[in-house]
């Protein structure tokens, strides 16, 4: 392998673990958002600032209270600033959907903004060691009446929910919660192919 491929891989596989932390969160997963962080990591995130760890402990709690969260992260953006340290700044789109204290109305709201990581490799292993949300977008949309989920949805089958329980975890491989950050985590660790070779 010449230097040039030799250093695309280096690249290729470095960005690959970072793309592998970030979905860690998905679908309510407590043990993969845990292995998202250090535990001295912090997170300044909107409301929050403090130890990521109570960042997830508000999170949790969000979860059983908000029926419906989708998280959409895209346009990943790596620096490589040493062979232990990298940035990551990627944008996100979030829609948060929560009930009223009365519990008959549904507030929604559509946030947009990036995160912005610092990433360390310690013993081997790449985690955020510190995190700042900057929010480019927020609209609070019209409340609805809530309905049963079987009737929003209706013949759109099956409907997406937390952790264990959503669908994904049962079609194709099967393997989904094998590893804390299930495909995407054990894609980290498997070979890549750069740029016609392999790494």
């Amino acid at each position: 392998m010449d230097h040039e491929n030799g250093s695309n891989c280096m690249i290729a596989k470095r960005s690959a673990t970072v793309l592998s932390v970030l979905p860690r969160d998905r679908r309510a997963d407590e043990a993969g958002l845990r292995s998202s962080f250090w535990p001295d990591a912090q997170d300044v995130h909107g409301a929050y600032t403090g130890s990521a760890e109570g960042f997830i402990e508000f999170t949790l709690g969000v979860f059983k209270t908000e029926p419906r969260n989708i998280h959409q992260i895209t346009n990943v953006l790596i620096e490589f600033i040493s062979p232990a340290k990298q940035l990551s700044r990627a944008t996100s789109l979030r829609s948060n959907e929560g009930r009223t204290a009365a519990g008959s109305y549904v507030a929604r709201f559509l946030l947009c903004g990036r995160y912005c990581d610092h990433f360390q490799k310690r013993e081997g292993e790449w985690r955020i060691a510190d995190r700042t949300v900057v929010y480019d977008w927020l609209e609070e949309q019209t409340q609805q009446a809530a309905s049963p989920e079987i009737e929003r949805f209706g013949f759109r089958q099956p409907i997406g929910t937390s952790h264990s329980n959503d669908p994904v975890y049962t079609l194709g491989s099967g393997k989904e919660h094998e590893s804390r950050g299930g495909i995407a985590a054990r894609s980290a660790g498997a070979e890549l192919f750069f740029s016609g070779t392999w790494c």
